[in-house]
């Protein structure tokens, strides 16, 4: 488990906890004003429609996801980002299984 302010993480000594059906998150690293996040998804899980008082960037790491971002719905890939301001509601659905970086601001005090 990863701590808050911790300098160096190891992707081979952390594990992922289930964050919805056919859906992982691993907690990277955090300090009070930020949070990466990998989200692993398999193809079909949904990441629900939600919103949260956080700036939120998502960056596919791989495989292709629709996005819904307020009234917008986009299908996005492979080295695609998107922004997503506190507030907005936002959610997908995993149209071929990948990985999803999430960054925050500040951190997630409810992924801890």
């Amino acid at each position: 488990m990863v701590t808050k302010d911790q300098k160096w993480v190891f992707a081979k000594e952390l594990e992922g906890e289930k964050a919805g059906e056919g859906v992982v998150r691993i907690i990277k690293s955090y300090t009070d004003e930020l949070m990466v996040v990998e989200n692993h998804f398999e193809e079909g899980a949904i990441g629900a429609l939600h919103s949260h008082p956080h700036t939120q960037i998502t960056y596919v790491i791989s495989g292709k996801f629709e996005f819904t971002i307020g009234d917008e719905k986009k299908i996005v890939q492979t080295g695609d980002t998107m922004l997503k301001k506190d507030g907005i509601v936002h959610g997908c659905v995993c149209l071929e299984k990948g990985v999803l970086l999430d960054i925050f601001s500040p951190m997630r005090v409810d992924f801890v």
